[in-house]
């Protein structure tokens, strides 16, 4: 089975305010760059729209290493998903779960992929990464 490595991002100017989402798609014989935005959105939101739509742009048959610098996606999708479905989409202090709609999304995509979570650091010199960043931050829309 082939693999795809996906680095994502996502961005915010205020937040909330105008934020912008990024991934690159590394296919084993291409490249794939896609981003977007939204005029009213928060940095969460964004971080989670990079993942949903890199997966959304991966063929059926793929293993996927998703790259991600956000702790909230990585360890949402992880650790904390399982509790919040358990919990009726509530959180450890009974509050509803931000973003459920997105995480639904998300957990629909993830079942149709062998996804390996992989978090890097931040704006900390990692090529892919940055390159993701750029994206994010140009579609940050004013």
């Amino acid at each position: 089975m082939n693999t795809v490595k996906i680095y994502t991002d996502g961005a915010c100017s205020g937040n909330p305010g105008p934020g912008g989402w990024g991934a690159i798609l590394q296919f084993p014989d291409r490249e794939l760059e896609i981003s977007g935005g939204e005029l009213q959105t928060t940095n969460n939101r964004m971080e989670l729209m990079a993942a949903i739509s890199a997966l959304e742009a991966v063929p059926i048959g793929y293993k996927v290493e998703l790259f991600t610098d956000s702790k909230y996606v990585q360890n949402g999708i992880t650790i904390w998903i399982k509790n919040w479905i358990k919990n009726n989409w509530r959180t450890a202090d009974k509050k509803p779960v931000k973003n459920q709609e997105l995480w639904l999304r998300l957990l629909q995509l993830v079942e149709k992929y062998q996804v390996t979570w992989c978090w890097v650091e931040g704006h900390s010199g990692h090529e892919l990464n940055e390159r993701a960043d750029r994206l994010a931050r140009s579609q940050c829309k004013k």
